[in-house]
């Protein structure tokens, strides 16, 4: 028996076109044609269930990947349901039909689970014509007395259906590959794709390098006859092939029947990240939505790590891609974890979404589950939440900023950290209704004495030297109008001299440094204090870190837009003496002795220096003539103890 012919394709199907464009890696091919046989080995056991077909006690469900470098093949075998001649007609020569969609909608009446078949056999099928010159499929229905049937094709457009010599239920998938091909497939090319795509295939998965199976079998028996000739008894080492993959992954389970270490042992394995997680989320539920998963809160110490392939998306236990942002926002990928969502509309490649509102729902839960966990272990072990902020810090916050329904859920379990290691709400740190002012410091060694004023103001000082942190405290002052943030630099408050006093301190200074724009005020600040300090006001030091972004955008070109921004974004930071220090006391005296100039200009200098330094601004030549006149003073009491 022998038929030829030309594959039906509809004007919505045409060949070419998926050929070019459906599939967006050439791999795709081993998942589809694997989770093909999977999808009838599912068919199959559904019928079981269904007692409209028989399974022998001996019969395994299993999946077979061969692949023979020597004929250049890769065999797909399975033992599901098998097709018909008929069948191989219909879901393989009219492109426009779903196989599987057909099979739920036949078993409708009988509540039949659509979940597990989730491949569209026909066009998953026709992925194997990007790499191959020649395909072929052998089959045999589970149909009593139907014929096992062959179809071949060397293009995907024309075919032919002949008899073939299969014995067993099931399907043989034959791909001869191009010549191109074979120079990217190789074994263990092919082994890696299978445990990108089919690690937790829900049948077992067995893969075979034919050719290093012959050489073991070869060198076995080489050996085996060497042993007779000398007389000698040979123990053969048996070479058992084991299943790829892992047929119950860990989501499957009850969360209430998994481990800590099971988690943990998770995690390694997917992620091959030897940092234990911190914590972990566990989604098994069938309503509203079926999704099952982990997501896991990895120790990251907020440096930067790639986002690749931190959210894997399955769909009945296959692999779909990494990150799909309509299913997971984001900022979710500074998370680690693998979903399985069986409900995702996935269009005929897998690999994207159709849009629609069950994904905007899924999302939205998902970020509510992730919310909902934080707030629990906030609420239930607040001393462990604490210890875990370094890592996850950066995630809730840009998570809030990202996001309203998650800022909602997550700002009153935002911390800060103090720089004296005390973590603090917002709402804690501004319950006194005198300091809905949150002081903070980048640097707190820098700015120790801007933050040893601040305390003794009774304010508690954040530390804030993320990253994202300059647009955060914006974001919340934006969110919450009634709180302000100002660095510990930006005020300074104290009594303030006399007009005519401060003008003097104000030509005394600006004579000494040279700076004529130098703005100089005069404030009792304390006798224990420094003598001077540098005020940024939290205003001009965002000026100054627009200014940082606008300057790595110049070009330094004639028509660059940003070569003003010394006019756009001035620098400015103004001098503030402390009036109650004793060296500032002795300035205001000498300010008339005209002999004492030279001394005065350079303890003014140096005075100012001390004050850049202490705010952390001083320069490389700044630092290089304090430490000069520091030297100079040091001599000077020396000689004076002699």
């Amino acid at each position: 028996m022998s038929k030829k012919g030309t594959i039906s394709v509809t004007t919505e199907n045409i060949f070419p076109i998926i050929r070019k464009w459906l599939y967006s890696d050439q791999d795709i091919f081993v998942r589809e044609l694997v989770s093909n046989g999977s999808d009838a080995i599912a068919k199959f056991k559904r019928l079981v269930d269904l007692g409209e077909a028989v399974k022998e006690d001996t019969d395994d469900y299993q999946l077979h990947v061969n692949y023979d470098s020597e004929a250049g093949t890769i065999e797909f075998t399975d033992n599901g349901i098998g097709m018909t001649e008929e069948e191989v007609d219909k879901y393989i020569n009219q492109i426009a039909f779903s196989g599987a969609m057909d099979f739920v909608e036949k078993y409708k009446e009988e509540s039949t689970d659509a979940s597990g078949i989730i491949g569209h056999f026909g066009l998953g099928f026709y992925s194997a014509f990007m790499v191959a010159d020649k395909v072929r499929i052998d089959t045999k229905s589970f149909q009593k007395d139907a014929p096992a049937v062959s179809w071949e094709s060397d293009d995907g457009m024309d075919y032919e259906i002949s008899d073939s010599d299969r014995t067993a239920r099931g399907t043989t998938i034959t791909i001869t590959l191009s010549e191109e091909a074979k120079k990217i497939f190789d074994a263990g090319k092919i082994r890696g794709v299978l445990k990108k795509y089919c690690s937790f295939m829900p049948f077992d998965l067995y893969y075979s390098d034919v050719v290093a199976d012959r050489k073991h079998e070869a060198e076995e028996a080489k050996k085996k006859k060497e042993a007779e000739e000398k007389g000698e008894e040979y123990k053969e080492h048996e070479h058992e092939i084991m299943p790829i993959n892992d047929t119950e992954p860990l989501w499957k389970k009850a969360p209430k029947d998994c481990t800590e270490e099971e988690y943990k042992n998770f995690y390694r394995t997917v992620f091959h990240d030897m940092k234990e997680p911190l914590f972990w989320i566990h989604l098994n539920m069938d309503y509203p939505f079926n999704l099952q998963g982990i997501l896991y809160f990895p120790k990251t110490n907020n440096v930067y790590e790639t986002l690749e392939g931190r959210i894997k998306i399955y769909n009945h236990q296959v692999f779909v891609a990494d990150n799909i942002e309509e299913v997971i926002p984001e900022f979710l990928f500074l998370l680690r974890g693998c979903l399985d969502c069986t409900d995702l509309p996935l269009n005929v490649s897998r690999s994207a979404l159709q849009q629609d509102e069950y994904v905007k729902k899924l999302s939205s839960h998902i970020i509510r589950k992730v919310s909902d966990k934080l707030n629990e272990v906030f609420k239930n072990d607040r001393k462990s939440f604490e210890g875990y902020w370094s890592d996850i810090s950066i995630f809730v916050k840009y998570g809030m900023m990202k996001d309203e329904k998650f800022y909602e859920k997550v700002k009153d379990i935002c911390l800060f950290k103090t720089v004296d290691n005390e973590f603090f709400t917002l709402k804690e740190l501004t319950k006194d209704k005198e300091k809905d002012t949150v002081r903070y410091t980048k640097a707190p060694d820098q700015q120790a004495a801007y933050i040893a004023m601040a305390k003794e103001k009774g304010f508690d000082v954040v530390v804030l030297n993320e990253e994202l942190d300059n647009n955060f405290i914006s974001f919340l002052e934006y969110k919450q109008n009634d709180i302000k943030f100002k660095r510990v630099d930006a005020e300074l408050e104290g009594e303030k001299a006399s007009d005519d006093e401060a003008k003097a301190l104000s030509d005394l200074f600006k004579s000494a440094t040279g700076e004529d724009k130098l703005e100089v005020s005069a404030v009792a600040l304390g006798a224990d204090q420094l003598p001077a300090f540098i005020r940024e006001t939290e205003e001009a030091r965002r000026m100054a870190e627009m200014r940082k972004q606008f300057e790595a955008m110049r070009t330094g070109k004639e028509d660059d837009p940003y070569k003003n921004l010394d006019d756009m974004f001035p620098v400015k930071m103004d001098l503030v003496l402390n009036t109650d220090h004793p060296l500032v006391l002795r300035l205001r005296g000498m300010a008339g002795v005209a002999s004492e100039k030279e001394k005065m200009n350079a303890l003014c200098q140096h005075i100012y220096d001390q004050a850049r330094l202490a705010h952390g601004s001083l320069d490389a030549e700044g630092l290089k003539r304090f430490l000069k006149y520091n030297s100079e003073l040091l001599t000077e009491v020396a000689e004076k103890l002699e």
